[in-house]
């Protein structure tokens, strides 16, 4: 197994790869790249099974060299400095990432789901995602990157009804699909789909707000979705629930 690193600082890589060896994580051969131009080389001529990327980088970003790069076979982690924007695109393309300084602990998980993914042959739309998100666009045909257990799934974001807490993980329920369980809580998806609309109704519930035909005072009050499926609105919510379905005339 082939793992590249890409970053203009030779200090990093320098720290990076020795970190990767105390992993203890199985490789054949750990090569480099100082930057983009070289970065795109070094993959076409090591074809690697993993690579490290950094995002700002002197001749261009690590963003600018995945443009360049048709159908890539490899598994992609980026190594970013804390960037709250760049984060949310990342978890919305489900790309992994780690953040500066990197911890051993999560460099070694990040080695072990890419080498577990190894044969997963995705990354391209993945990227596309990424740089949909990265655009800076709010509309809803935005593509999201789901995984559960087996599979990865590409869901158009106006696709989703609601979303519902499930222990620590979270269910999608989808228009005129199955439904499909995250392993991460509803707050995280929250920070994604807020920006887009979508309404906190409940603990348990985010809602689509396209989705919405009316509000039910009776019981306490509850939204009506597309296909009858009735969604709860908590006490605290109610007020401003109510404000935002006035001012969409719901």
């Amino acid at each position: 197994m082939t793992i590249l690193l890409i970053d203009n600082e030779i200090s990093l890589r320098n720290t990076l790869k020795e970190l990767i060896k105390l992993t203890g994580f199985s490789f054949t051969s750990i090569i480099e790249a100082s930057g983009v131009k070289e970065g795109i080389q070094q993959i076409q001529d090591a074809n690697p099974d993993i690579v490290f990327l950094d995002i700002e980088m002197e001749d261009g970003s690590g963003f600018d060299l995945m443009k360049k790069i048709a159908n890539p076979q490899f598994q992609l982690i980026f190594v970013t400095a804390h960037d709250q924007y760049a984060i949310d695109a990342f978890k919305f393309s489900a790309i992994d990432y780690l953040l500066k300084p990197v911890d051993p602990d999560n460099l070694k998980i990040s080695l072990e789901k890419a080498s577990a993914n190894i044969k997963t042959k995705l990354l391209s739309d993945q990227i596309d995602v990424l740089l949909q998100q990265l655009s800076g666009k709010t509309d809803r045909d935005k593509r999201i990157v789901l995984r559960d257990i087996d599979n990865i799934y590409f869901v158009k974001v106006s696709d989703i009804l609601y979303c519902m807490a499930d222990g620590t993980y979270t269910r999608f329920y989808l228009q005129n699909q199955k439904d499909i369980l995250v392993s991460k809580n509803l707050k995280e998806y929250e920070n994604l789909l807020e920006p887009l609309g979508f309404l906190r109704t409940h603990h348990s519930y985010l809602v689509n707000p396209d989705k919405i035909n009316m509000y039910d005072k009776s019981e306490g009050g509850s939204l009506i979705l597309d296909g009858g499926i009735t969604v709860p609105v908590s006490q605290r919510k109610k007020e401003t629930i109510i404000s935002i379905l006035e001012r969409k005339n719901l």
